[in-house]
């Protein structure tokens, strides 16, 4: 078989910018990349010298779709520095405002983003024509979504009322007592969609990935826990770097980050799903069963249903603090910075966001790391491209682009996230 290479130069219904390259030879693929060619957008560098006030919204903005995964990550981390333990009502608020990120992130994926490739067609343009009634019900679950984050954030993208220590501000129980009606309505929106994205015909595909998500010992994962993976890794946030490593390779903007021991594992909802099955309520999991699911999903491909699932457990889980929710007094704790070194680890809808930051003893941040989801399964998707393609090499190669990208959209991922290192290499003939 002649040597040849395939190409994507734009990837479409992804969020940010990237390119696909895949090199076939001797009747094998010999190299599969996800090329990211963003510009590196330097969000550490920026947070050094800024004081921890700053942090939240600075931070916000590296995505519009996922505010508050790093919001979170950064207020847990600095409060880890400053040795502050935020529970009760104002850990409860947190998880809620979780919720909505969960719900509106996931619905635009599954409905707008992943739902056209079961069903040849382009685009969201298309599916709005032929499945209106779908993205209809699409858009009112992200609608749903963003009523959390504006009435607990202050506006829907980059929310501005989340500080370290809890908020700028707590709704009263009124002010939260709209949303459930909402909610509730969400909920069988959701369950729909469940069996909707269940009866698409899924390839026979399926690829033994090392999961890597949070564990908590009561909770389906959202703000803490510890890190766990399906093979020996059970460690403290704190510990990532005893585990993991990230590097730098040629043809991304953002680096890669892997096992030490091993090289690619897969975070976000299989992951989750599959180390936390046991967490989610009886109700999730008979749906997952009726839908042909097990405790574990290797398949990406049906990555879309467990983000459906997903969908239905945060639109429970929101619920269920709205009926239980007191108001905190005060809507924050006190803060005394001090000079030192926190962590910060939660599940953004597409995987686990990990922050690290010193603090000197003003609070003014002197480093930051960011390790966000996409970079983590960068590895995972290059290996998922190089076995889906392998078995239709002798198909045109219009058909592997479409399965290629396809199998690039199955982790849903926001590569504007991923592409803000800073390290350079620079070589001058």
């Amino acid at each position: 078989m002649a040597s040849r290479t395939i190409r994507v130069e734009l990837l479409t219904r992804v969020e940010g910018e990237g390119a696909l390259d895949l090199q076939i030879g001797d009747g094998r693929v010999t190299s599969a990349r996800l090329r990211i060619f963003e510009p590196p957008r330097f969000f550490e560098a920026l947070l050094r010298g800024r004081g921890h006030t700053e942090v939240p919204d600075i931070v916000a903005r590296i995505c519009g779709i996922c505010p508050i995964a790093y919001q979170m990550s950064a207020v847990h981390a600095i409060e880890d520095a400053f040795g502050i333990a935020v529970d009760g009502p104002l850990r409860a608020l947190r998880r809620l405002v979780y919720c909505g990120e969960w719900i509106e992130s996931h619905a635009l994926h599954v409905v707008m983003l992943h739902a056209p490739d079961f069903l040849g067609l382009p685009d969201a343009l298309r599916m709005a024509s032929e499945h209106g009634e779908v993205v209809r019900q699409g858009l009112s679950l992200k609608k749903a979504g963003n009523e959390i984050l504006r009435t607990l954030g202050g506006r829907e993208i980059h929310p501005v009322n989340i500080k370290v220590g809890g908020f700028y501000r707590a709704p009263s129980r009124g002010q939260l007592a709209p949303l459930a009606d909402t909610l509730a309505q969400a909920r069988e929106l959701a369950v729909g969609l469940v069996r909707w994205v269940a009866a698409f015909p899924f390839p026979q595909f399926e690829r033994d990935y090392e999961f890597v998500a949070l564990r908590h010992p009561d909770e389906y994962p959202l703000n803490d826990g510890r890190l766990r993976s399906n093979r020996d890794i059970d460690i403290d946030i704190a510990d990532f770097d005893s585990q993991f490593e990230e590097r730098q390779v040629a043809h991304s903007t953002a680096l890669h980050c892997v096992v030490k021991r091993r090289g690619a594992y897969l975070v976000g909802p299989l992951a989750r799903y599959a180390l936390n099955f046991d967490r989610l309520p009886a109700s999730i999991q008979a749906l997952a069963r009726e839908c042909g699911l097990g405790p574990v999903c290797r398949n990406p491909f049906q990555s879309i249903i467990v983000r459906a699932l997903e969908i239905v457990y945060a639109c429970e889980e929101a619920l269920r603090l709205i009926a239980t929710y007191e108001p905190p007094e005060p809507a924050a704790l006190p803060v005394e910075p001090r000079k030192a070194t926190g962590f910060g680890c939660t599940e953004a809808p597409r995987g686990i966001c990990w922050h690290r930051y010193e603090l000197d003893e003003t609070g003014t941040v002197s480093a930051a790391r960011i390790v966000p989801p996409t970079s983590q399964n960068q590895p995972s998707i290059e290996a998922d491209l190089a076995a889906v393609a392998g078995p239709i090499l002798d198909q045109p190669d219009e058909l592997i682009r479409d399965r290629c990208e396809q199998a690039i959209r199955n982790h849903d991922p926001c590569i504007s996230c991923s592409a803000h290192f800073l390290k350079l290499s620079m070589h001058r003939a």
